[in-house]
């Protein structure tokens, strides 16, 4: 069969495809904003904050798999292959933005939490996807950016909305304490804001039906269930055991060390993942038909060379990233306002310049995933131009230590902002490009295991660090984040460039 090319998209289609993405950015800007205050507010401590958030990386890291393997076996007809999934996700999102603000206690708020994250997860996998089903090659770049460009309006505007909202005389203190009336309002204003985003993108996009799909691919998308099988049955049980080796190592060295408590669930998924792969491979040498865990698990051991070695570009950006969230607000308000305590007025200051720094690198994005990530992409190859994005971060959190001003942070937040337009797009885009289309969502929710993992280990590991070698020196963890963005640049040397 003749491969055919899809329907070029206008930037009105483009606009429809990803809007959508501009919704749930607002529900994921509004939880990571607000949850501590949310859970503080009902009387949790600040050291048992970490275990309430552990559901924001687990969910991602159970979820995307999952629906990205459903995603791809999916055809509702009128509804599509993604879209079912974008709809029934923004729906429960929705109904978590607006019960959280009245949860009662602290169980109700944790539970919601967990409906909010793996519904917001549900929505944001296939839509990754989505952009390859839609787009040619040729428009994989542009397609992601202008996704990436709706991720940092989103981000600006969640992130913004409960201080606008304060300007505007909505009170920011509730009477005898609680969840105040700013972010009450905001998460009922986002929920309806999420659910109505990704119903445009329902509305008024066309997805292409499975025959479709196999003309623009020259061949039958139809799954070799016998290759699968064959590949896992060739796989040795030592593999299966060193992960849960590995587990266990990490496990007792918690106890060890003394490690953070939370470092337990890195162990536990290492186990996880080791037992799931031995049933894997029992059941494929049994003659059994590949389920879904016998897919999640073949493919992530029989990844692409492309996708491993994007996958540590991956891993180290995204260490640098969770770094920067973390520790920012203490860096900012103790080495540029002389306040490391929380309690005092130039704290109060410094964290919130921290909003505005915050909210110009996202900024900073979306205009740069409009503009200059195509222009370079379309010169020099999307692996090139995200090795500049990359380094254009390391930059940036290398000036924090020449700069003396805080208002001239602003100038190191531009960096910033080019390197997570590049995070966002560009590896996505590759993979777009390079991936069989069959296996389009699966791929993208197991590439979402190497954005979870370094928040693991950065909430935890990073912690311990911070601690033993600068307990009042939080800055030098700018140090790692400029060093692993710079591994993560070296990384992508070894990936094809893909004009």
């Amino acid at each position: 069969m003749t491969a055919t090319t899809r329907p070029r998209q206008s930037w009105a289609g483009l606009w429809n495809i990803s809007f959508g993405f501009f919704g749930i950015q607002i529900g994921f800007a509004l939880q990571n904003a607000n949850m501590s205050r949310i859970f503080q507010s009902l009387g949790t401590s600040l050291d048992d904050l970490p275990a309430l958030w552990v559901a924001a990386p687990l969910t991602g890291l159970l979820v995307q798999p999952v629906i990205g393997h459903l995603s791809d076996r999916t055809w509702l007809g009128r509804l599509g292959r993604r879209r079912p999934y974008f709809l029934a996700g923004a729906i429960l999102a929705a109904i978590a933005l607006l019960l959280m603000p009245e949860s009662p206690g602290l169980l109700m708020a944790a539970l919601l939490l967990w409906l909010l994250d793996a519904s917001l997860n549900v929505s944001m996998e296939p839509f990754r996807a989505f952009v390859g089903d839609m787009l040619d090659k040729d428009q994989h770049a542009a397609g992601y950016a202008v996704q990436t460009a709706f991720i940092g309006a989103g981000a600006v505007f969640g992130s913004i909305f409960p201080w606008l909202l304060e300007q505007l005389g909505v009170a920011n203190v509730a009477a005898g304490g609680g969840i105040p009336d700013t972010v009450r309002f905001a998460f009922w204003f986002g929920g309806g804001a999420l659910f109505l985003a990704v119903l445009w993108t329902v509305v008024t996009t066309r997805e292409y039906s499975p025959a479709e799909m196999a003309g623009f691919h020259g061949e039958a998308d139809a799954e070799d269930q016998a290759q699968v099988t064959r590949t896992l049955a060739a796989r040795r049980l030592t593999g299966s055991g060193v992960w849960i080796a590995a587990g266990a190592i990490v496990v007792a060295g918690v106890a060890a060390f003394g490690l953070e408590k939370e470092v337990y669930l890195l162990g536990g998924l290492l186990i996880a993942y080791g037992l799931a792969s031995i049933l894997a491979i029992l059941r494929a040498r049994g003659g059994k038909p590949v389920d879904m865990l016998g897919h999640i698990v073949g493919d992530f051991g029989g990844m692409p060379v492309l996708m491993k070695r994007l996958a540590v570009a991956q891993f180290f950006s995204w260490s640098a990233l969770f770094i920067m969230w973390i520790n920012t607000t203490p860096i900012v308000a103790g080495a540029f306002y002389g306040a490391p305590d929380a309690r005092s007025p130039l704290y109060q200051e410094g964290a919130n310049w921290v909003d505005v720094l915050f909210a110009t690198y996202n900024g900073i994005a979306a205009v740069a995933a409009l503009t200059l990530l195509p222009l370079l992409a379309k010169r020099i190859g999307q692996a090139r131009t995200h090795i500049v994005g990359l380094l254009c971060g390391a930059a940036g959190f290398a000036s924090f230590f020449f700069v003396t001003d805080p208002e001239w942070l602003l100038a190191s937040e531009i960096g910033i902002g080019i390197a997570w337009a590049s995070i966002l797009a560009m590896p996505y885009a590759i993979l777009a490009s390079s991936l069989p289309q069959r296996k389009l969502g699966i791929y993208m929710g197991l590439f979402n295991v190497f954005v979870v993992v370094p928040q693991l280990l950065v909430a935890t590991v990073m912690g311990s660090i911070t601690k033993h070698l600068f307990p009042t020196q939080p800055i030098w963890t700018l140090a790692f984040a400029a060093g692993a963005l710079l591994l993560a640049a070296l990384a992508m040397t070894r990936v094809e460039a893909v004009r």
